[in-house]
């Protein structure tokens, strides 16, 4: 089957009366699309502009007299107020789910680690895959943030690992703790705003006992326990509503970690210093930050080190940093 796309673009007053003239014509719905643009570094998208607005119609005996009907109906609705002509475009029918997948592909991060679409088989059985359907832009794997701050968290638990360690002879001081802890199984970590759950389940399959993921969001809430089964991950990801604030009231298990990771914008990060995120970061413990421009990082590095922080690392991507601190 082939489909007949008309399309027209308007401000957004009159784009809800045009979706209303094609949907009488265009039985499967009408979509509209928008312009986004970003009012300042917490915007997650305002819209602004045009509306343009399509409909599709089925290529069949009938579309000469549907699209003659639709055309008449924009006609006296032009009497009302001026509207531009539509445009058309001929679509070729195909499996839109089959389509959209082959844009996502296997992405290696690190030295261990493969984000891997959960209907795919694992290429490179050597690496630990983490499987994620792509429900969300970000937290799919493919952002440079996300990617950033795996790879430190691939990093932490390589370092704290007896079996990674240089030599027989394990270090002394901080990362002498994190190697007892990873080899008897007793990392938790806290990861703030969850998102896609990724970052939580990469944490458990590097090695951590459990983990506390959180996220405002309930919708991310449900998405990550969506991700975490497809990766056969059960009650040793604890997933709940809320931020900084609910973990440090004690409305979970437990209220800090060896280990904590916050992959959000940087202004949310230095206010979320003063709710008390250094608070969840255990003694001698780490907080891997990540969603920062190159630009931002100095300022989210003076409020982490207000709060007894001491850069470690510190990784960047394009535009894109991630800082991983120690306490």
């Amino acid at each position: 089957m082939n489909w007949l796309e008309v399309s027209l673009t308007v401000n957004g007053e009159l784009a809800e009366s045009v979706a209303d003239v094609f949907a009488r014509f265009a039985p499967n719905g009408v979509m509209t699309e928008q312009g986004v643009k970003f009012l300042d570094e917490e915007d997650e998208g305002t819209a602004t502009g045009p509306i343009t607005v399509r409909a599709y119609l089925e290529v069949n005996d009938q579309l000469e007299e549907t699209r003659q009907k639709l055309e008449e109906s924009l006609f006296y609705f032009g009497m009302i107020t001026p509207v531009p002509a539509p445009a058309y475009k001929q679509i070729a029918d195909q499996n839109w789910m089959e389509a959209w997948k082959q844009h996502y592909k296997p992405i290696l991060i690190g030295e261990r680690l493969l984000i891997l679409p959960a209907w795919l088989e694992s290429p490179e059985p050597n690496r630990i895959p983490i499987k994620i359907n792509p429900g969300m832009a970000f937290g799919t794997g493919t952002h440079p943030t996300t990617q950033l701050c795996l790879e430190l968290m691939e990093k932490y638990f390589d370092e704290c690992h007896p079996e990674r360690s240089e030599g027989s002879l394990h270090s002394v001081g901080d990362s002498s703790l994190a190697e007892k802890r990873l080899a008897q199984n007793d990392i938790n970590v806290i990861d703030v705003g969850c998102g896609s759950g990724i970052l939580s389940i990469a944490a458990l399959k590097l090695g951590a006992k459990t983990v506390l993921g959180v996220d405002i969001d309930i919708e991310s809430v449900k998405n990550s326990r969506e991700n975490a089964d497809s990766n056969g991950v059960g009650e040793e990801l604890i997933l709940g509503q809320g931020s900084v604030t609910e973990v440090l009231s004690g409305n979970f298990p437990f209220k800090s970690a060896p280990l904590v990771v916050a992959n959000i914008l940087a202004p949310i990060i230095i206010r979320l210093f003063d709710a008390g995120l250094a608070d969840l970061v255990e003694s001698n413990g780490e907080i891997i930050l990540s969603g920062i421009l190159a630009h931002q990082a100095e300022n989210v590095i003076e409020a982490a080190q207000a709060k007894d922080l001491k850069r470690s690392a510190q990784r960047q991507m394009g535009d894109w940093v991630a800082i991983s601190l120690k306490r």
